[in-house]
């Protein structure tokens, strides 16, 4: 029996970030065209609308680029809500990582964290680019 890669598997790395940082209540790990690749603490359906909303908010942070250069590309985009946060992050190639937290979380300490992690396994985070189809169907690169 082979054992997955790093890559294949990576709900375990979101399911240590929930035990280690207080008041992570779900999160995922989505290719930067909204599909989900990983998740933990959350349900199919809702981890699915939580990446695309993640790949979402991530992108819209990156258009202030156009409108001041100088900002450069996104680090981490934090939405409060009336009942937590979602802190999004770009995870690797093609990645984005999204977090959500009740209110009780320390946003400095979970910006922290969420930082580190994706410093600390950015190679593993990327998602590899989709190839469009081809005239027949067949995959071309």
């Amino acid at each position: 029996m082979t054992q997955p890669s790093f890559d294949q598997d990576l709900d375990w790395l979101l399911a240590d970030l929930a035990a280690r940082v207080p008041a992570v209540t779900g999160a995922v790990l989505a290719s930067s065209d909204g599909v989900m690749r990983h998740s933990h603490g959350l349900g199919f359906d809702d981890a699915d609308r939580l990446s695309a909303i993640t790949t979402g908010m991530c992108s819209l942070g990156g258009g202030l680029g156009t409108i001041q250069r100088s900002f450069g590309g996104v680090e981490q985009v934090i939405v409060q809500g009336d009942g937590g946060y979602l802190f999004v992050s770009r995870a690797g190639v093609n990645g984005v990582l999204g977090v959500l937290t009740d209110k009780s979380a320390d946003v400095g300490v979970v910006g922290y964290e969420i930082a580190m992690l994706v410093k600390s396994v950015r190679g593993h985070l990327g998602t590899p680019a989709r190839t469009a189809p081809g005239p027949s169907g067949a995959l071309v690169d």
